[in-house]
């Protein structure tokens, strides 16, 4: 599959973030960030794809003004950072690495300091504010148990409740389903979705394939450091074919027939069986494996995925564990 072209920065004055040759190298020479060019359209939900490792938190700790680059250029809502961190940061909000809680505080009581340490929220809508972004995130009836009583997953949701104290130009969140269950799951990328339709910007990093996939409309996506791509996340695998799956109780028969009419790459997991397309009509290969005598039940295409994408582009597995 040919590289989708990197767009330049420079060529949208309008994108809500935009690096140039944004580099971070860290004491002993590790290059964590290389010369990292990127761009994310204002209204997206603009997914920042990679394996742990590959840079991913590192560059948002960049756009936030944590940490400073090596070289190179971060601009966020238009503003270079971190030096204009004052003016920025009270539109976006972030996070990053997990929330840091006081354990020892309810969940409500953690909000509300939250929103007390920001010296342009209005105190008198405060209680009002912390009960409508408790509600968002699901966790209205455990607001008066103890921060060090939360799961993983409650947790999660508490910070991304902070994060919506106020209508934020930018949300940037750094792994938001970390620890959620399915249903949690579900439930925190149908508020991504809410968002971006109320006009939020929303980046959102993370190593799980099919929760950009999801969500997002753009993606970039990172490996050792270095952007491979970025673009419309449905235009990331249109290049590359689909797959084609057999679903048949004679899967070894199934597969020697496809091999034998061009098949490549053909793997048999259980009842399917799953291959590299030949260069020919789909139809014939159907009707030379029924007059084989293999029990077709499903026969077709598959759509190719961004795990497709992933592999294609970086010629390596996405691992989701390292």
């Amino acid at each position: 599959m040919d590289e989708l072209p990197a767009a330049r920065p420079d060529a949208d004055p309008g994108a809500v973030i935009a690096t140039r040759a944004l580099t971070k190298r860290y004491r002993g020479g590790q290059l964590a960030v290389d010369r990292l060019d990127l761009s994310v359209p204002a209204g997206s939900v603009f997914g920042f794809l990679g394996p742990n490792g590959s840079g991913k938190t590192t560059t948002i700790r960049m756009l936030m003004g944590l940490i400073e680059p090596t070289s190179g250029t971060a601009r966020v809502l238009g503003q270079h950072m971190p030096r204009a961190e004052r003016t920025v940061l009270p539109q976006v909000g972030a996070l990053i690495e997990g929330p840091a809680l006081y354990g020892f505080l309810s969940g409500r009581d953690n909000l509300l300091r939250y929103d007390a340490a920001d010296p342009s929220a209005d105190s008198r809508t405060r209680s009002a504010r912390v009960a409508v972004a408790l509600e968002r995130v699901g966790l209205a009836a455990a607001a008066g148990k103890k921060a060090k009583a939360y799961s993983l997953g409650m947790k999660q949701r508490l910070g991304l409740a902070a994060a919506l104290l106020r209508p934020r130009r930018l949300l940037v969140l750094d792994e938001p389903t970390n620890g959620l269950d399915p249903q949690g799951m579900r439930e925190i990328r149908s508020l991504v979705r809410e968002l971006a339709s109320d006009g939020t910007t929303v980046f959102l990093s993370s190593h799980l394939l099919d929760e950009i996939e999801q969500v997002c409309t753009h993606a970039a996506v990172m490996a050792k450091g270095r952007l491979i791509t970025q673009g419309l996340v449905a235009d990331l695998a249109a290049g590359l074919h689909g797959r084609l799956a057999v679903t048949t109780p004679d899967p070894g028969d199934a597969a020697r027939v496809l091999k034998e009419q061009g098949v490549t790459d053909v793997v048999v997991t259980g009842d399917r069986v799953t291959g590299d397309p030949p260069e020919r009509d789909l139809a014939e290969v159907n009707a030379l494996l029924v007059a084989a005598g293999v029990r077709v039940r499903g026969f077709g295409l598959e759509r190719p995925s961004l795990e497709d994408a992933f592999v294609a582009l970086t010629g390596e597995g996405f691992d989701v564990a390292g």
